[in-house]
């Protein structure tokens, strides 16, 4: 059977992820829509949180790692006075106390979550046990115990009482924080039980809300010159990264995979970092600056 021949597409697209929906969805979806040879995500939202999800297309694709490993920004609503099995709304309630705390109680504890923390995640979430989803395991009912892990909350803040048991919060975190378990945590702390009832991402690595577009807008989109006008070019992940002009030349060395002599660059203030050099501003490839050499560690090609 011959395989349907897709188009080779480029670049990032930001989705305001609707609730209701995984993001493993999004990317099928995506891919339809602009009939793409390749895409993914880059830092999964759950079904139950909306905002910021980064899809890249083509080429993009190398950059993924780098998005994940950013810093997140969320916003959430934790109400008090109950638990769940999986931490949010979408949970049955496995636990119930009378306890709302005051916000001055509140404020009192957060800074204790600031720093590096441990954290044990919700058993309905997709860290691997043995080699397999906890969430099939928890909807099977096999008891498991999930290790906890170390994750980098940079800052907690409070936002508002939205109700007399529900208040906001927003949290700027490492990858590998589940925002579900800070709720939990957070309501365990002022002696009470908690879960959340809204989550969103507002930042993902140098993607912000500002960058996003909505997913039932691109589905109205009817020209294909529309749709690739809401891409944004591979380098946006890079808005951080210090940027090398490489000659002609160098470029096309870099593509075989082939190091250059430092020499013939500025980069003695850069030694042990990641640039993205370019050629005729066109992203050629990330790069390593050594002593010695100047190696490419991801290169691409358009």
């Amino acid at each position: 059977m011959k395989r349907t021949k897709h188009k080779n597409i480029n670049g990032w697209l930001i989705i305001d992820k609707p609730k209701g929906i995984g993001s493993t969805d999004i990317v099928n979806i995506t891919r339809r829509l602009f009939d793409a040879n390749k895409n993914g995500h880059a830092g999964t939202l759950d079904p139950f949180a909306t905002g910021v999800l980064p899809i890249a297309f083509g080429e993009a694709t190398k950059l993924i790692p780098y998005v994940m490993d950013g810093s997140k920004e969320y916003e959430f609503t934790l109400k008090f006075g109950s638990a769940t099995t999986t931490d949010d709304i979408e949970g049955q309630i496995t636990q119930s106390g009378s306890k709302i705390p005051s916000i001055d109680e509140i404020l009192a504890v957060l800074p204790s979550f600031i720093g590096q923390i441990e954290q044990t995640p919700p058993a309905y979430s997709a860290i691997k046990i043995d080699g397999k989803r906890a969430y099939d395991l928890a909807r099977k009912g096999i008891d498991f115990d999930v290790p906890t892990r170390r994750v980098q909350i940079d800052s907690l803040d409070f936002l508002a009482q939205k109700s007399e048991d529900s208040f906001q919060f927003k949290v700027k975190c490492s990858k590998g924080t589940y925002v579900r378990s800070l709720g939990r945590d957070i309501a365990l702390k002022l002696n009470t039980f908690g879960h959340l009832t809204a989550l969103r991402r507002t930042k993902c690595s140098n993607f912000l809300l500002s960058d996003t577009i909505l997913l039932e807008n691109l589905k109205n989109m009817v020209y294909e010159d529309q749709r690739q006008d809401s891409l944004l070019p591979i380098e946006t992940a890079l808005r951080d990264i210090a940027a090398l002009a490489v000659s002609a030349e160098d470029a096309a060395k870099l593509k075989l995979g082939q190091g250059l002599s430092p020499k013939a660059y500025d980069v003695k203030a850069h030694l042990g970092k990641v640039m993205g050099a370019f050629s005729c501003s066109c992203l050629v490839a990330l790069v390593l600056i050594e002593e010695k050499k100047i190696s490419p560690i991801r290169v691409f090609n358009f």
